[in-house]
């Protein structure tokens, strides 16, 4: 018996028992729809992520200052005033895996356009700060080291800033007032979206590093900085980049005889690729949850198809008789389960995409469905139809011909 003849024979005895077949792919259905559905889900998350992940820079360093001490009491990392730009300078000079180094200050107040203000995030940063940000300029001009060195009142919009004070005019060239310091307006940055910890990072103003300290911020020592961001040369400089930091401080502080630092390194780029790896954890998770319900559907198709062996014995044993071999009768069984699967597999697959495609446009929740979880799911249906498709199919060709005609 050929392969056509078997299929025909396969779709003939589907459609007699149309009910039964139908109920019986519900299980598969459900199954595969879920798994497309949790997969787009958990795809949509991951890529979310990395999208953040790629807006903060690659191969990323952050230098943070230390403790203080008042009264027993010690705040946070951050709490006390040792990183100046002068660490920046020598970081980005002294160490040879750094590519980048930008000391920068950060402080927030009102911004003012004519009769319209927006409280924003101000950021002071050298022109190596958008090098290591990967921050372009989409309109006007980059801060530049002249604008550094001689503390220009010149500032950056970023993209909510630049909408909530002007709208839809251009604000270049523009002059605003920051804590009541008049600013020109030279550019506005690309958009950069949300940050991994939600942060708005459009939603700030920059400014050139010696302004801000001469104007904006109040230190007790000159040059302060609120902390150092540094770029290594390559993703694999990294740590390497992270020791060399810390020895140069070390020196440069005075730290010796086991005297705590009074400052810190955190690997961002490795946090971050943490947090996108438990993103992409979490979409398996949720793939490998939503599969049970296929095993359940393969339960339920091994159960219907062991009552229609029992059902078509005496068709099993005319065929038999008139010839047809334990290989025509398992291929014909094992053609029926596979069938019915990947029906159900099509028809799941169809329904998860419009699942996930409801959930992104209903719930606002980014969704993506890639072509690799499809063919999963599709090959994982017409499996689970093979494995539990086999053992009824092998109780029908094991049947004895004689006894199948005397079935009743």
């Amino acid at each position: 018996m050929d392969f056509i003849q078997t299929l025909k024979i396969a779709l003939r005895a589907l459609r007699t028992n149309k009910m039964r077949s139908f109920l019986t792919m519900l299980g598969i259905i459900i199954g595969i729809a879920a798994v497309i559905a949790m997969m787009a889900v958990g795809s949509g998350a991951s890529f979310v992520i990395s999208q953040q992940i790629a807006s903060i820079g690659s191969n990323i360093i952050l230098v943070l200052p230390g403790s203080t001490t008042s009264g027993g009491l010690r705040s946070g990392s951050g709490g006390a005033q040792t990183l100046t730009s002068d660490d920046a300078k020598a970081i980005m000079t002294e160490c040879p895996s750094v590519a980048y180094a930008a000391g920068n200050v950060r402080t927030s107040g009102q911004i003012v356009n004519g009769n319209m203000n927006w409280s924003s995030t101000i950021m002071g940063g050298p022109p190596e700060l958008f090098e290591i940000r990967e921050w372009a300029v989409v309109s006007g001009r980059p801060i530049t080291r002249e604008d550094d060195n001689g503390a220009i009142k010149v500032c950056l919009l970023g993209q909510t800033v630049a909408e909530n004070l002007f709208g839809s005019a251009d604000p270049v060239g523009s002059i605003i007032r920051i804590k009541k310091i008049p600013f020109t307006v030279i550019g506005i940055l690309d958009r950069k979206g949300q940050s991994p910890q939600g942060q708005d990072q459009d939603d700030a103003v920059f400014v050139p590093l010696r302004t801000a300290q001469r104007n904006l911020v109040r230190s007790q020592r000159t040059g302060i900085v609120g902390s150092i961001i540094v770029k290594a040369q390559s993703e694999e400089l990294i740590s390497k980049a992270e020791g060399e930091i810390q020895a140069l401080l070390n020196q440069r502080h005075r730290i010796t005889g086991g005297k705590e630092a009074d400052f810190s390194t955190r690997n961002l780029s490795e946090i971050l690729a943490v947090a996108e790896q438990s993103a992409k954890a979490m979409s398996l998770l949720l793939g490998a949850v939503a599969s049970i319900s296929l095993i359940v559907g393969g339960i339920g198709i091994m159960n219907i198809m062991l009552v229609s062996v029992t059902e078509r014995t005496r068709e099993i044993g005319i065929r038999m008789a008139i010839g047809a071999k334990k290989n025509d009768i398992l291929l014909q069984f094992m053609t029926e389960a596979v069938l019915l699967t990947m029906l159900g597999g099509l028809i799941g697959i169809a329904l998860g995409a419009g699942g996930a495609t409801a959930v992104s446009r209903l719930l606002e929740w980014p969704t993506m469905i890639s072509l690799q979880s499809i063919s999963i799911a599709f090959i994982f249906s017409a499996t689970v139809g093979i494995f539990f498709g086999f053992y009824p199919a092998k109780k029908a060709a094991g049947l004895n011909p004689i006894d199948a005609l005397r079935y009743e």
